[in-house]
Formats: C-alpha cells, sequence, structure tokens
C-alpha cells in the first residue's frame, strides 16, 4: 500500500482503486469530493467544567493587519480622532461609529503581542500559535476546536468563507496539519460573487433525494464485492467521510444553511453586499446551523497591508467593511438569540508602526497592536491591558495568541492545557504562549 503522508490529501493506491471500481468520478454530485474538506464529528467535547456557553466561534480575519491608533487603540499619533462609545470611558476611533454604538457587546484587546515582522510568520503565529517550523506543521485554531468538540447535525466542523484565491500558503496556515485532512475546513467560495453556490451540495436537476438513495444502496452492494475481493485498515476511515458527505448532500438544513437567497435584501444590504459582508452573513447561518468555527476570510482582495497611503485606505476602503459588517453581525447574533453562544473575534495577524514611512503607510509592528471580541457568554463592555502613548509597547497586561486561544478553549469547554502528540511523537500545546508556555484564559473575560 502506498505511504500516505499524514495531513496530506494525497490518495493512496488502494483509495485510488477503489474509487475507480465504484467509478465515483463520474458521481461527482455524491458529495465525496467533500471528504477531504469536511470536519468528521468528535466522540465528545473536553470539559473544564459544567458553565461554558459557547457553542461556535466565528474569526472575522483581518488580513493584513489593521493600524491599532487608527481602530480599537486610538492615540494621538493617528489622524483621526477618538469618539465615544455607549460604555462609559471607552473610546475607539471616529472610523468605527456603529461599533461604537455596541461596545456593551464587545471587549478590546489592547496589549496583545505576537511573532513575526513579515506575513508568512505572523500568519502562521496567529493561526496556530506557533512559530513557523518548515519541518512541522501545526493545527490552526478552528482546526482544533473542531477536532475537540466536532460538528452539530450534518454541517461541517470547520470552514473558511471564502478560500484564498490566491497566496494559498496562508490559507495552509489555517488547516489541520497532523491530525489529518478529517479536520481540515471546508472552503467555501466567495459568497459576494453573484455566481456563488457550493457545488458538491447541489443536486443535479430532476433528481430527487430518493434517487440518490437508491443510487446509494446500489454502491453499497457493490462496495461490499469490492471489500470481500480486497480489504486493508483504510476502509474505516473512508467510511466516516464518506458518511458525512452523504449526511451533508442530503440533509436539506445543509444546504439551506448555504442559500443566501433566503436573506431578505434589508439583511443582506445590512452586511454589505461586499465580500466581508456576505462572509459573515454565511458565518452566522453556518454557525446556526451547527459548523463550530468559521474563519470569515472577506479581506483577501482587501488587505490591510497599508505600506502606503494607510490614513485614506482605513479610511475609505478597510473600516467600512468592518464597522458595517462586524455591527450587523452582533445585532443579527443578538435578535436570533445566538450571541451568547458564539463568540466573535475580529483580528489580523498584528498591528502597524507607530509612525508613518515616507510613503504616508504604516509597516508591520507585531509587539503590540489590539482585537475585539465578544459573545460566547465572555464578559463585555471592558478594555483589557494597555499600549503606550503611541501604542508602540504593551504596558500592562501583555496577552499572546496562547493567552487568546486558551480564552477561547475555556469558552468553549475545551481543556486548554491539553497537548497533541506530533507523528514524531512531540508534545505541542494546543495553547501556546511566550516561550512555551501554557497560554492562560483572560481572566476578565472569561
Amino acid at each position: 500500500m502506498a505511504y500516505r503522508k499524514l495531513g496530506c490529501l494525497h490518495e493512496s493506491a488502494a483509495q485510488t482503486a477503489r474509487r475507480d471500481f465504484l467509478k465515483v468520478g463520474s458521481l461527482g454530485f455524491l458529495g465525496m469530493t467533500l471528504g477531504q474538506t469536511l470536519a468528521l464529528e468528535a466522540a465528545s467535547a473536553a470539559t473544564m467544567g459544567t458553565k461554558a456557553k459557547a457553542k461556535s466561534c466565528i474569526l472575522l480575519w483581518l488580513e493584513g493587519g489593521p493600524a491599532q491608533m487608527d481602530t480599537w487603540d486610538p492615540k494621538t499619533n493617528s489622524s483621526f480622532r477618538p469618539i465615544s462609545t455607549n460604555v462609559a470611558g471607552i473610546q475607539v476611533s471616529e472610523l468605527l461609529p456603529n461599533l461604537a454604538k455596541r461596545m456593551d457587546k464587545l471587549a478590546v484587546i489592547r496589549s496583545m503581542s505576537s511573532f513575526g515582522d513579515d506575513h508568512p510568520q505572523a500568519v502562521h503565529y496567529a493561526a496556530t500559535g506557533h512559530l513557523h517550523n518548515p519541518t512541522m506543521q501545526f493545527p490552526s485554531l478552528g482546526a482544533m476546536v473542531g477536532k475537540e468538540l466536532g460538528a452539530k447535525n450534518a454541517m461541517p466542523a470547520y470552514a473558511i468563507v471564502p478560500r484564498w484565491e490566491k497566496g494559498r500558503q496562508y490559507e495552509d496556515y489555517f488547516r489541520s496539519a497532523f491530525l489529518g485532512a478529517d479536520y481540515d475546513p471546508m472552503l467555501v467560495p466567495d459568497p459576494s460573487k453573484d455566481n456563488f453556490q457550493v457545488t458538491d451540495l447541489s443536486l443535479p436537476k430532476g433528481l430527487a433525494p430518493e434517487a440518490v438513495e437508491n443510487r446509494r444502496s446500489f454502491l453499497d452492494i457493490v462496495d461490499k464485492g469490492y471489500r470481500s475481493k480486497i480489504e486493508n485498515a483504510e476502509h474505516a476511515s473512508m467510511d466516516a467521510f464518506t458518511q458525512k458527505a452523504w449526511e451533508m448532500l442530503l440533509a436539506p438544513g445543509v444546504q439551506q444553511a448555504f442559500d443566501l437567497s433566503q436573506e431578505s435584501d434589508k439583511t443582506r444590504d445590512a452586511y454589505g453586499r461586499d465580500s466581508v459582508g456576505q462572509s459573515l452573513l454565511l458565518a452566522r447561518r453556518m454557525v446556526e446551523a451547527g459548523t463550530r468555527f468559521v474563519t470569515a476570510a472577506g479581506y483577501h482582495g482587501n488587505s490591510w497591508d497599508t505600506h502606503s497611503n494607510n490614513d485614506t485606505g482605513h479610511r475609505d476602503k478597510l473600516t467600512p467593511p468592518l464597522d458595517r459588517g462586524l455591527s450587523a453581525l452582533i445585532d443579527d447574533l443578538v435578535d436570533r438569540g445566538l450571541y451568547d453562544e458564539t463568540i466573535v473575534i475580529a483580528m489580523g495577524e498584528f498591528g502597524r508602526t507607530p509612525n508613518h514611512n515616507p510613503n504616508l503607510g504604516r509597516d508591520h509592528w507585531p509587539a503590540c497592536w489590539s482585537l475585539a471580541m465578544g459573545g460566547g457568554g465572555l464578559n463585555t463592555g471592558l478594555v483589557v491591558g494597555a499600549s503606550d502613548e503611541r501604542a508602540a509597547e504593551a504596558v500592562e497586561r501583555k496577552t499572546s495568541i496562547g493567552d487568546l486561544f486558551a480564552t477561547v478553549y475555556k469558552a468553549m469547554g475545551i481543556d486548554w492545557t491539553k497537548q497533541y502528540i506530533t507523528p514524531i511523537g512531540r508534545p505541542i500545546k494546543i495553547a501556546n504562549s511566550f516561550e512555551d508556555a501554557t497560554g492562560e484564559p483572560v481572566r476578565e473575560l472569561v
């Protein structure tokens, strides 16, 4: 049997033979191609107590890294003035007027500190909690949450919306690595496009679910005949993702979750018809249907990497989708009674430099930056940590990516002290903090 590397999507010779025997390639509508991107349900959720409220998490990925002083941590070295929020004593940038009215639903961490002066290193660290190592792949936060909790109903446990159209290196950092393909994210096309469709979930016109069930029975008979001739250990794992693919294909709730036409024009407009807004709307629909973790990555084509014209970029292109889309998501989750069980995080891989460069831009700055989060039973309407007068250094409550991960895990009832064993026998922390210490939940939040 051909060697299959853990975490890779290559087929073994036996898998290929079985596929050819069943001629699955001609039956793509069966959903078999989803097998490599679906997260299989975990046997049970690990618990660190009985008070965990959060059942899912939406990560709004601010690709490129926003300027902390121009968003959540206004300072005098920003071109934009601070404005008051609906929480006394908390101010944010004037570029976030709608979110300022919802500050009671959010908490801001102004003392985040991470590693990596370039995007690949920083994205890897923010996505996995580990420094990039060319000899080792690490699983992302979403993959680990999916592994620990599994999905509800027939939905994928973990998804990225939309998938990277370029820069696939970054997409790899949000995958499952050595955990295996079972915990890879489902990669969804851009829902803001007019032709948006998750093709693997659509039956051909005129083909009823009953007919598909009959086809499935036929394939089961053929499969049993094949197994009588060829048996190997890979059948069990193949059965798992095949079963999940069938469930997704035939479950009406799954197809409906991806159908944005069920939303009113008013709702779609509230989120914004851009990639950021529609990705957040689809993320809401997915977690409502049972997905545990969604990375809403609509900023692929509108990066916060403002090495030139930082101020006009933030004002005209970058903060409007954030302010509009995140506000709509919060309101929507609250109205549907989902906010207390859904963690929402808005963050990038680092911040921006305190000073403008000659091109009127700001460069990379991992030493101190900000993020916002709320929902999932977290304490909100507060600020954690503080930066200096130029948002250059954390001067109070320095917080790591590992601490952030531990906070999410605790809110979701996951043991944040857990370690995974890599294929080479090396233990790695699922919440890895500074100097390889175990991250600690941010006590002010959870």
